[in-house]
């Protein structure tokens, strides 16, 4: 029998998944069988998480309580607190997330009966230690238990900017609904590695902080900073499409488009285009995404390449007053519950998982005493 090999593991099934489907023809993304258009338009981020983590939808009790609990964990200990404070204000904000995930572990560790709520637990304790570390390296020591918002999305614009959101204003939706979006992808990179650390017999912060340091890598997180980026070096649309054609005529990478499994289109990016569209709502926030539209027509004129979720993403965290060092660990609190949802499939039939490599050194060598080298 052969060896399948592929660079990246591209086309290679790793696994099978009962949670999330991504680009299979009629189908498309769901999450546990549901379409993401649907979630997106009807659903809030919070039942979402409950969908995923728990693994089925939750009766209006169950989300009142559940969303209730969510809430109430947007604090942290004065232990995390300390740690924060004596970080460098210059450290870049995945690598806060990464270090509050192991030492949250260390204060509250797992047990065989609270997995579920630990892992619920984390989206907000670590929105509210990026929170407190925004603050603190400003001469704020925020209280977080003193922050208004009826969901986490509110909660989380409200405690960074000092607004008073609540979860029907359209800020609190589009970061709500990019939060549904964002919250499972199958077997992505930080997903898998995920399950490549939870199938060692590990504990289930360990997994997390391994996911959190692989979305840190700018060719799987990072990618709607880079296009916020992007986006602000034009002026105009005109400029934005003279200046995309000489990018790829440079071989300059873009990005913000294409999609390792996605041939045609990704399905998130036409709901996540329509908020921020509806977000910039003034002549200057009009050009900007006129902007950003020239760049999509370019690049799909000139190269038939389609916007991800990243892209749009990035002008809707922009115009909610999100600092674009933030862009990821937004999708760090989303994508807890994709990662959860992983750790806890895996676990239930686990098997190490160690793939083959295909050598490619020299051949066997005579070992050459260091006196005769």
């Amino acid at each position: 029998m052969g060896t399948t090999k592929s660079g990246g593991l591209a086309g290679v099934t790793a696994g099978d998944t009962a949670i999330c489907t991504v680009g299979k023809e009629g189908t498309g993304l769901t999450y546990r069988g549901f379409d993401i258009y649907e979630l997106a338009q009807q659903s809030t981020f919070e039942e979402v998480a409950y969908l995923l983590i728990v693994g089925a939808l939750p009766n209006k009790q169950e989300l009142e309580q559940y969303t209730s609990m969510l809430l109430s964990d947007f604090n942290i200990s004065d232990s995390l607190k300390i740690i924060l404070k004596n970080l460098p204000k210059e450290s870049h904000p995945m690598d806060v997330m990464r270090t509050a995930c192991s030492a949250i572990g260390c204060i509250t560790p797992e047990d065989s009966e609270n997995t579920k709520n630990i892992a619920s637990a984390l989206i907000p304790k670590l929105c509210a230690a990026l929170v407190f570390w925004h603050h603190i390296h400003r001469g704020i020591e925020v209280d977080l238990t003193n922050v208004s918002g009826n969901n986490l999305a509110s909660k989380l614009l409200n405690s960074l900017n000092n607004t008073d959101f609540q979860s029907e204003s359209k800020e609190a939706i589009a970061l709500d609904v990019s939060l549904i979006l964002y919250a499972e992808h199958e077997f992505n990179a930080s997903t898998f590695a995920a399950r490549v650390c939870i199938a060692t017999g590990n504990e289930f912060y360990g997994p997390v902080t391994a996911a959190i340091a692989t979305l840190r890598g700018t060719l799987h997180g990072g990618a709607n900073e880079a296009a916020m980026k992007l986006i602000e070096e034009f002026t105009t649309p005109v400029s934005a499409m003279a200046g995309i054609k000489k990018k790829l005529i440079n071989k300059d990478l873009i990005m913000g488009f294409g999609h390792r499994v996605y041939t045609e289109s990704d399905p998130r990016s036409k709901v996540i285009k329509e908020i921020s569209k509806n977000l910039c709502s003034t002549n200057e926030d009009h050009n900007l995404f006129n902007v950003a539209e020239a760049i999509e027509t370019t690049m799909w004129d000139e190269k038939k390449i389609f916007p991800n979720l990243d892209f749009y993403s990035a002008l809707v965290y922009k115009k909610l007053n999100i600092p674009t060092l933030y862009f990821t660990p937004l999708f760090v609190f989303a994508r807890i519950t994709g990662w959860a949802a992983h750790i806890i499939e895996q676990r239930s039939n686990n098997k190490l998982i160690r793939p083959s490599a295909n050598y490619i050194g020299p051949g066997l060598k005579k070992y050459v005493n260091i006196n005769t080298r």
